[in-house]
């Protein structure tokens, strides 16, 4: 058995209950394979067995009191994977399935992502289960300032830097960042995706979607193709759903698709961005409030999906964005957007696509670019309000949209060159992941052991 085979055996014996985990293990440990078969020095320095273990994992309790006076107890993590290249880096998630194992495959995913950037910047991630959506913006205070009072002691502008992510925008930030400034009387960049008027930067809200869009667009003129009057599907109705939805409009797509835990909309006429955003942004309500401005666009519910489907793969489209949530996308659903001409899949969210459905896109040698390349100008973005808030100043947008862009296109050819050095060219996956990697496992022997 090989070097990497054998790490992730000895993970699936401990961990057989984080399956999240695993399968982040097993597809970038699989692909880094002809790397480190390469290259001896990673196994006689056990980079591998250092880097699938987080250097510290926190598990604490969040008491807090609801609008009719009743105590509630949520969970709070915050896995600080690795911090050889900067900072713990990486969003805090605040939804009913966040649990150890979904934070450990994201801060995991988090240490190669935050590499391919190439900014000074660890891997962390972090969380609750709690839920924001129904809680009036006094229960969300009180849950943010108590989960604050212990993630306080933890992070720090040079220690770890938390960002948002599902269920924490700018409301969860401010009042996050308010209870650590309370607690330490301390004003620094200890939190990205703050509000503009204190420390925020411009675009961070667009980042990802943007970033997921640069990236398929790099990808696509590498064939000689374009966006130009492309037809997108797009799964979920967050910042990254919305963001992606207006970049591809800006270049020439048109989107035709959004979801959220209730169902789906097709719009075949071009999602009404304006409408979205009010539904989403301002309303915070279903989409099935979406057909009734548009009552051409067809809904369709969650029950109503088939069995083991996600209904806006079924659309015929051009590309697709998946930025809802993991495993979104299955084998089923990748072999009927390949039956249906799909030509280019850009990962919005986080590892959207099951291995098996992964499998499909390499084999097909579509233009397949996964999250870790693709969604990581979130984290970018987040870095470079880190670099705003230590030089204490602020950049307009089209200077941060210019340097995004230049980051989605670093790492598409960094992603790229390597793929091309092992013999790969269609192989982002490998890619993306030996690039990532390598950088991180260097600077990790030239530490020690630590």
């Amino acid at each position: 058995m090989n070097y990497t085979q054998t790490i992730i055996e000895k993970m699936k014996e401990k961990y057989p209950y984080q399956p999240f985990f695993l399968q982040a293990l097993q597809e970038i440990l699989g692909s880094l394979k002809p790397e480190i078969e390469r290259n001896k020095i990673y196994e006689e320095n056990a980079i591998l067995e250092r880097l699938v273990v987080p250097e510290r994992s926190i598990a604490f309790r969040v008491p807090w009191v609801n609008d009719n006076g009743k105590i509630e107890v949520n969970m709070g993590y915050r896995i600080e994977f690795n911090s050889t290249l900067g900072p713990y880096k990486g969003g805090l998630r605040f939804h009913p399935s966040v649990n150890e194992d979904i934070i450990k495959f994201l801060g995991f995913e988090q240490i190669l992502k935050n590499s391919l950037t190439t900014l000074a910047m660890g891997g962390g991630k972090g969380g609750s289960d709690f839920d924001p959506k129904g809680k009036s913006d006094n229960e969300v205070m009180r849950f943010c300032q108590s989960f604050m009072n212990e993630l306080y002691r933890h992070i720090g502008e040079r220690t770890d830097v938390p960002a948002g992510d599902i269920g924490v925008g700018a409301r969860e930030i401010g009042y996050l960042f308010g209870q650590y400034k309370r607690l330490t009387n301390v004003f620094d960049g200890v939190l990205t995706g703050k509000g503009l008027k204190w420390g925020g930067s411009l675009v961070r809200k667009e980042a990802t979607g943007y970033g997921s869009v640069y990236f398929a667009k790099a990808m696509l003129e590498s064939k000689g193709e374009g966006l130009e009057g492309k037809i997108a599907c797009v799964s979920g109705s967050g910042n990254v759903a919305i963001y992606t939805i207006e970049k591809l409009y800006s270049l020439g797509a048109k989107p035709v698709s959004a979801s959220d835990s209730k169902g789906m909309i097709y719009d075949s006429e071009g999602v009404d961005l304006a409408l979205l955003k009010e539904l989403k942004e301002v309303q915070r309500v279903s989409l099935s409030e979406y057909i009734k401005y548009r009552p051409n666009t067809k809904y369709t519910k969650v029950q109503d999906y088939a069995k083991g489907r996600n209904e806006v793969w079924s659309i015929p489209c051009d590309l697709a964005f998946p930025s809802a949530t993991q495993n979104e996308l299955n084998a089923l659903d990748a072999k009927t957007l390949l039956d249906n001409g799909c030509m280019c899949v850009s990962e919005g969210a986080n590892m959207p696509c099951t291995l098996e459905a992964t499998e499909l896109f390499l084999q097909a040698k579509i233009c397949y670019a996964p999250a870790k390349a693709s969604n990581a100008g979130g984290v970018a973005t987040s870095g470079l309000e880190m670099s705003q808030n230590a030089s204490m100043s602020s950049w307009s947008f089209a200077e941060v949209d210019e340097k995004l862009q230049k980051i989605m296109k670093g790492i598409y050819e960094s992603a790229s060159e390597v793929a091309k050095e092992f013999g790969e060219e269609h192989n982002l996956v490998l890619g993306a992941n030996i690039a990532g990697f390598r950088k991180v496992a260097m600077a990790m022997i030239e530490q020690g052991v630590v």
